[in-house]
């Protein structure tokens, strides 16, 4: 019987960075004392869709997409209250119509209830699935919340073949303890008191459900070489593993210093984390926390040794950048309104039909490439811009999405809407040809230079609120590599 598992992992770790002393100081009267470290911050134009999209390709790769069965999106933190976000994501990585496509949310331990739903689906065939997590949580200004949240997104592709770390066994827990909650109309996380959640909620159920696991698959502390789960302090993290017997070197770094509590995607980060240092043998377990605890086991394999560029989240985590001001953060996340640009930066109306014809163009960023001289054009031609060809109808589909190009030119401008003047944009050449003009992110205007590598990212371009809709589209970012 084939071992079903994961097959590769990617993660997303946002640009921006809060320093804890940064919020300290803007919010530190309400609660003294400092907290260490900072936290990762979603940039403006950046929502649990967009940063689960570019896990996504993380994880993928170079994997071949048309293979892939199956996407599987959890959050708590989805955009939208009624459509489906999973397919979002599926058309903007490219994947085929006939696959299966689900939204896991409501619940921080959504991550791996969507995990053992993928294997399970996995276990009556052969096909695949991603699993894309993330979340972009609020706590109120000057809460305990505030300070621990941080923002994050993992992705596991589930199948089969190739397998770097096999499912062994899970165990669930269930219950509806009264922790954290939002309901229709909230803005921000709500919470009970903070010492009954530690000691009743995470002090407890993940030891039980650990516990549990090991006693069902008669295993011992000793013969996990790692185990993870989520907890909002590091002295708490630390007393649950030395109840639980394990030793310091057993146990995982929660990350709270570096990213924050990433929420549904935190369970995942820390999978990855745990698969960066894996050698083949290696048993490993985590677990998730929300309404309950899910714990899973599973067995690194042989192929861990074949997986390139493993050092994912490090790379991601080492790549911050400061947020400048606690103001800064507070616009980007709709916390203090703002004013975006001179005028009233008010949004066009989205002519929903036309997304609906033009997605392949919009949201997967496919132009055409004419098949009689091969130069490839964005947006979609039926004219060759080759002066030298002028084929007509002679096209066929191109993806721009996953190449890499450089800035030709530039443009930085004081007078329109963006909530982190000046807005950016350029036009950047493909590699192996075409030439348009993006928005440029993740940047400020020091660092903007002709010649610099780009690629390509999803992001959100507005926000329609007359109509309820979130308009994504593509932005280039600078690469150091």
């Amino acid at each position: 019987m084939a071992i079903k598992g994961i097959i590769s992992y990617g993660v997303h770790i946002p640009k921006y960075r809060l320093s804890r002393k940064t919020l300290s100081a803007a919010m530190g009267w309400l609660r003294p004392g400092a907290a260490p470290g900072e936290k990762a911050i979603a940039n403006h134009d950046e929502d649990s869709i967009t940063m689960a999209w570019a896990a996504g390709v993380d994880c993928l790769d170079k994997s071949d997409r048309s293979k892939i069965d199956g996407l599987y999106f959890a959050t708590s933190s989805a955009p939208y209250r009624e459509r489906g976000s999973a397919v979002i994501i599926a058309g903007a990585l490219g994947l085929r119509s006939d696959i299966r496509t689900a939204d896991f949310t409501d619940s921080l331990k959504a991550g791996t209830t969507a995990l053992l739903s993928a294997s399970d689906f996995i276990a009556q065939g052969d096909g695949t699935i991603l699993l894309c997590a993330a979340d972009c949580r609020l706590g109120k200004p000057g809460s305990a919340l505030e300070v621990s949240i941080g923002d994050g997104a993992a992705a596991l592709l589930l199948g089969s073949d190739n397998v770097i770390a096999g499912i062994e066994g899970s165990y669930n827990l269930a219950y509806d303890f009264p922790d954290y909650r939002r309901t229709e109309s909230d803005i921000f996380v709500r919470s009970s008191e903070e010492r009954f959640i530690r000691e009743e909620g995470y002090g407890k159920f993940i030891m039980e459900a650990i516990s549990g696991l090991m006693k069902k698959y008669g295993l011992e502390v000793k013969d996990f070489a790692k185990v993870a789960y989520p907890c909002m302090s590091a002295r708490d993290h630390g007393a649950i593993a030395k109840r639980l017997g394990f030793q310091p070197e057993q146990v995982q770094e929660p990350l709270l210093t570096r990213i924050g509590e990433s929420g549904v995607s935190s369970p995942l980060i820390l999978l990855s984390a745990m698969l960066e240092e894996a050698k083949p043998g290696d048993r490993i377990l985590v677990a998730s926390y929300g309404n309950g605890v899910e714990a899973i086991s599973f067995q690194v394999t042989p192929e861990i040794e074949k997986v390139k560029n493993r050092k994912k989240l490090q790379k991601a985590i080492d790549a911050g950048k400061d947020m400048p001001s606690y103001e800064r953060y507070c616009v980007f996340r709709n916390i203090l309104p703002a004013e975006p640009a001179i005028g009233d930066g008010e949004i066009a109306h989205t002519q929903l039909t036309l997304a609906w014809r033009e997605r392949k163009a919009i949201l997967g960023l496919y132009g055409s490439r004419c098949t009689r001289c091969n130069t490839p054009q964005y947006p979609p031609q039926r004219i060759c811009v080759n002066p030298e060809c002028g084929a007509i109808d002679e096209m066929e589909d191109y993806c721009f999405a996953d190449k890499r190009g450089t800035l030709f030119s530039y443009t930085q401008d004081f007078g329109s809407a963006t909530l982190n003047p000046p807005l950016l944009y350029g036009i950047i050449d493909f590699e192996g040809g075409g030439r348009f003009i993006f928005e440029l992110t993740d940047c400020e205007p020091d660092m903007v230079k002709t010649g610099l590598p780009v690629k390509m990212m999803l992001r959100r371009k507005y926000i329609d609120e007359k109509q309820g809709v979130m308009g994504y589209f593509w932005k280039a970012v600078f690469v150091n590599e």
